[in-house]
């Protein structure tokens, strides 16, 4: 069977699945080539075709990303398993906010002391693409995997799983609806701010100073979707 087919194949597969996550980094051409034991100029065919389709998104000098574009091709049956319990979707707004609170700034420490130069990237990655986002629907992803993103940069699994279903629960209705209302472009520009100053104290390794910038946007995110 043609090698680029298969290749092909699995890619889609692992997309469609879930295996590669949203935000998250592709292997580079090499390493993919090594893995399957194929030509780069064939792994670049494929790559392009995926990108053709909106399913990745590359950076020159970054890598290659998955892109929101295939969250649509997943099955509610695949998702099925990251939200075993219901609570994440009749979590209210007040409820995931306090959760929020609680548990993003506490994180912070785990995050400095583990974050890679990957992770990073897909820090990066993710403010890039909401700050390029054309609509309130599309900024939402990217804003949530970035959150998402820097709780995987701990690398704890169960943290990881904790976030995931979090960021989950803010695709419900009502916080989208909330989202929308209270989104104004000068706030945008402000979430964006604080994004990029929050990444730029976790390359730091500065515990201090991203702790403070994580609880000061969350009040902010709090104060404008709840009034308080």
């Amino acid at each position: 069977m043609d090698t680029s087919y298969l290749f092909r194949a699995t890619l889609l597969d692992q997309l469609h699945s879930g295996q590669w996550q949203v935000g998250e980094r592709l292997p580079t051409e090499r390493e993919f080539g090594e893995q399957y034991h194929i030509s780069r100029s064939t792994v670049r065919k494929v790559l392009a075709d995926m990108k053709a389709q909106g399913l990745i998104a590359q950076t020159v000098g970054s890598g290659t990303y998955v892109t929101d574009k295939v969250l649509a091709s997943r099955s509610t049956k695949k998702a099925a398993p990251l939200a075993t319990s219901e609570a994440a979707w009749h979590t209210s707004p007040a409820e995931l906010m306090d959760a929020r609170m609680a548990l993003e700034p506490a994180i912070i420490e785990m995050v400095i002391g583990n974050a890679t130069t990957a992770d990073f990237d897909q820090m990066d990655n993710c403010c890039t693409r909401a700050e390029a986002a054309t609509s309130v629907e599309e900024f939402e992803v990217w804003d949530g995997m970035f959150h998402e993103i820097i709780a995987r940069a701990a690398h704890n699994g169960f943290v990881a799983r904790l976030f995931k279903l979090m960021n989950q629960a803010r695709a419900q209705g009502e916080w989208g609806m909330l989202k929308k209302r209270s989104l104004t472009p000068e706030r945008r520009l402000a979430y964006q701010a604080e994004h990029r100053a929050l990444l730029n104290a976790i390359k730091a390794r500065d515990p201090v100073q991203a702790k403070a910038l994580a609880t000061e946007h969350l009040v902010h995110v709090r104060r404008n979707l709840l009034n308080y």
